[in-house]
């Protein structure tokens, strides 16, 4: 590229970062360029009309017309990329308050189907009128079938080989021999005249069983800054529950309880089970909880919840300090989704790490290896802190 191209490619970029404004002095964005402008124009500037003709100033121009929305939607799904559309649809449904026109069978088709969108439509559920219901539940299936393929198989193959690690057995058969934790634990048994290490302790696997060998309850707060956090939940709910290894249950909060394990056969069920929004009551959504744990040594507690608490704190606390010296594995998340560090209760937190129960949030990438580390009943708190290290870098 001659400097010349160099210098009018980077005019090109200032333009579009700039907009309106800078026509003066950048000239005016034509052709594809001109518009991708006037699109970012109908959702980020003030002004104006924003339609199809191009002005000289980007223009928040969306207004509550559905056709003008559905055109502007199919128009970014053109011009810019999938992850980019995502953004953008987040940015017009909070910044050009969209949320009603989601109600609209139409609107649903038009829009590009993401983790947040189904959260807003769970948020719409009790009011979405009946002619709207069948094309949400298509988005969120959509969504639902996208992220199992995600998730499923590293989460099948993290808790499958987790299990076998944690059902060693010390006369294991031959073909059972873990070798590694073998010769491991058998290194002064070292023969230097044989070269070899002459083993008095073997370790191996335990035989597959099909019998039931963790139990896992999935508490996941549903208040309206949780709905990211509710879909992940309920998809890694359904995933877990098809494994006959694990007894999975699914409870989700806010001021109420509700079960919703006998749903999981079907996410989307599950999630439109979820009634995001309203209050918090941690305390009773434990101490319902605590109710399906009958096997404290052998389950798994999985809190997931930003920890602000309306219920009663003192018993909440005093509630995961029972299930701990109980034998539970008590693992809280702040969040499971694919953002950045949430807003939180750090007190609560605090109060929870004294209790050697560390709270951290986790990516949708990074659970099945914290199930995995739960299973084998590992160091969490490590675990925490390698998970921020690797983000960090």
């Amino acid at each position: 590229m001659s400097d010349d191209e160099a210098a009018r490619e980077r005019r090109r970029r200032w333009r579009m970062v700039l907009g309106g404004p800078a026509e003066e002095s950048l000239g005016k964005a034509e052709g594809r360029d001109g518009a991708m402008d006037s699109a970012l124009s109908a959702l980020y500037d003030q002004g104006g009309d924003g339609d199809s003709e191009r002005s000289s100033r980007r223009s928040a121009g969306l207004g509550g017309s559905a056709p003008k929305v559905a055109r502007w939607l199919g128009d970014i799904r053109e011009y810019f990329p999938s992850t980019v559309v995502q953004v953008m649809q987040q940015d017009a449904i909070e910044r050009l308050d969209l949320t009603r026109l989601l109600l609209e069978p139409e609107m649903l088709s038009a829009v590009e189907p993401d983790v947040h969108l189904v959260g807003t439509l769970l948020s719409l559920n009790r009011v979405m009128p009946d002619q709207t219901k069948d094309a949400a539940r298509q988005v969120v299936r959509t969504v639902v079938e996208q992220l199992e393929k995600r998730i499923e198989q590293k989460t099948r193959a993290a808790v499958t080989g987790a299990l076998n690690r944690a059902a060693r057995i010390n006369r294991p058969r031959h073909a059972d021999i873990d070798w590694n934790r073998t010769i491991q634990a058998n290194l002064k048994h070292y023969q230097a005249e044989h070269r070899t290490v002459i083993p008095e302790r073997l370790i191996g696997y335990g035989r597959r069983t099909s019998a039931v060998q963790r139990d896992v309850v999935l508490c996941v707060d549903q208040s309206g800054s949780m709905a990211a956090s509710v879909v992940f939940s309920g998809v890694f709910a359904a995933v877990l529950a098809s494994m006959k290894s694990l007894r999975t249950s699914l409870v989700v909060f806010d001021t109420a309880v509700v079960d919703l394990t006998e749903q999981l056969e079907d996410p989307v069920e599950v999630l439109f089970g979820t009634q995001l929004g309203g209050g918090t009551d941690i305390n009773r959504a434990i101490a319902y909880s605590q109710q399906l744990i009958t096997r404290p040594r052998d389950s798994i507690f999985v809190l997931i919840s930003d920890l602000y608490e309306g219920g009663v704190r003192d018993q909440m606390l005093r509630r995961v300090a029972e299930m701990t010296a109980a034998g539970v594995q008590v693992v809280v998340l702040l969040a499971l989704s694919d953002e950045g560090a949430p807003a939180y209760d750090h007190e609560n937190a605090a109060a929870l790490a004294a209790l050697g129960v560390p709270a951290f949030a986790c990516t949708p990438d990074a659970f099945p290896d914290l199930m995995a580390a739960a299973i084998e009943r590992r160091d969490l708190k490590a675990f925490a802190e390698r998970f921020a290290t690797e983000r960090a870098l």
